[in-house]
């Protein structure tokens, strides 16, 4: 195939990757948004093998890309079908990590398979080899904490822990200037590799599973930044548009996450997310008897004549598997004339748009999903709200105490409605790990269930009143 025609290839794919995520930035349109970006990949890939002159090489060359096709998307179909959605977290952690691992050996290879490299080969090499290998066992950590196999969904720290780090950035860089100095010293580079895995690793074990969405964003623009280092080393523009568009984001994304959580994005980039908990008030005394236990019968009294209900999604929703249980109540409140919206809160769940996927899964129309910003003045005119499986994200701490590990972190404003009605199993606390004074407000009621059953025991009492 004709250059010209390659690289008109190349920017038409490109074009249709910018479509593409343009589409995704709003569920009417993400459907075409899919096919975009599919369409796209489909177009980068025929000019890609046509570049290398696959298609003349003959049927070996073509057998074993169509291999590793078909045992990769077997591979992701079966993960596809078998995946909860609570554990779609730890798939897009998996995802990212493929992602970076699959940058550091394409520049391996690359590497060892050039004769002259060239400066802009070598360096690009390099950045592939520290940003890839820190996104593969960032998020093999990340994983491992969402999924709860070994390490403690809990912050990790020991001390001196960003002096080791520092000191482990340093090591990498020396390594790849010497890798750039001499690129024959091709044994280097799995030395720098092996030092971003452990910089990796260091980096992700002092995240706690509160800030899961901030790391999952942060290590999905990493992925796409070793992709466009990618691009660089084999000189592939398509790659280093698409690897630039996705490192653009995701680090948009993580400040967004961060501003949600009230952290600092330096803070994040150093490993060092989670504050120390010094002080603060217990649980016996938050709580102190003035909890108000209520059961689904009584709680459905509360709908006989609201105009207004307000339903705020969190984790235990996924956990529980609520959201068709969750669609049904709204839809029978809305059958007997109430208003009903769901809240959403940025950092609610434990990935980016957790609980906007989950909803959009049970056909819950988009429309009906405020965001904070604008639904936090309307609670003041709502009669119910309905709190499911979230704690930080509504506890007014955040706002009263200065002291807290949640202080100054935008929450839902839900304890100002007339009356909240909190479904949680028990009064556990969230994971900053600290009681929440909402559950013991005047304004609330605790339904202490699982979230589905208390969904389906509600929409029973209210069929019942």
């Amino acid at each position: 195939m004709d250059s010209s025609v390659i690289n008109l290839t190349y920017l038409a794919a490109s074009v249709l990757f910018i479509l593409g995520i343009k589409g995704l930035t709003h569920p009417r349109t993400a459907v075409h948004g899919n096919l975009y970006g599919a369409t796209g990949m489909l177009l980068a890939i025929i000019a890609t093998l046509a570049t290398r002159d696959v298609f003349g090489s003959g049927l070996q060359g073509i057998g074993v890309i169509l291999t590793g096709i078909v045992i990769g998307g077997g591979i992701g179909a079966t993960l596809a079908l078998k995946i909860q959605m609570t554990a779609m977290p730890q798939m897009v952690a998996l995802l990212n990590g493929f992602g970076g691992g699959a940058s550091v050996f394409v520049a391996g290879a690359a590497l060892l398979d050039a004769t002259e490299p060239t400066t802009q080969m070598t360096v690009a090499t390099v950045a592939c080899g520290i940003i890839g290998g820190i996104t593969f066992f960032g998020s093999l950590v990340a994983f491992d904490k969402l999924q709860g196999l070994v390490l403690p969904g809990k912050p990790m720290h020991f001390p001196g822990q960003q002096f080791v780090n520092l000191l482990i950035g340093i090591g990498a860089l020396t390594v790849g200037v010497m890798i750039v100095n001499n690129p024959t010293m091709t044994h280097l580079y799995w030395v720098l590799v092996a030092l971003a895995a452990v910089g990796g690793v260091l980096l992700t074990i002092p995240i706690g599973g509160a800030d899961m969405p901030v790391a999952i964003a942060l290590l999905n623009s990493y992925s796409g930044l070793a992709a466009a280092s990618t691009g660089f080393v084999l000189d592939n523009n398509a790659l280093i548009i698409t690897g630039s568009l996705v490192g653009a984001s995701g680090l948009i994304l993580t400040r967004v996450m961060c501003k949600a959580m009230n952290r600092s994005l330096t803070n994040v980039l150093t490993g060092a997310i989670v504050p120390k908990v010094e002080g603060g008030a217990s649980a016996d005394e938050v709580y102190a008897g003035r909890v108000k236990s209520a059961s689904p019968e009584e709680v459905a009294m509360l709908f006989d004549s609201v105009r207004r209900v307000v339903i705020v999604p969190g984790y235990g929703l996924a956990v529980s598997q609520a959201q068709h249980a969750v669609r049904d109540l709204a839809n029978l409140l809305e059958s007997q004339g109430a208003e009903v919206e769901f809240a959403i809160h940025p950092v609610a769940g434990r990935m980016p748009g957790h609980m906007n996927v989950l909803l959009a899964e049970a056909d819950v129309a988009y429309d009906k999903l405020r965001e904070m910003d604008d639904v936090n003045p309307t609670f003041a005119e709502t009669d119910v709200v309905i709190v499911i499986g979230a704690n930080d994200v509504v506890n007014p701490v955040a706002n009263t105490d200065p002291a807290s590990p949640i202080a100054g972190m935008p929450i839902l404003e839900v304890d100002k409605a007339r009356t909240v009605v909190v479904i949680k199993r028990s009064l556990s606390p969230g994971f900053a790990g600290i009681p929440n004074p909402l559950f013991a407000a005047e304004n609330t009621l605790m339904l202490f269930s699982d979230g589905k059953k208390a969904a389906l025991d509600l929409i029973s009492a209210i069929k019942e009143a």
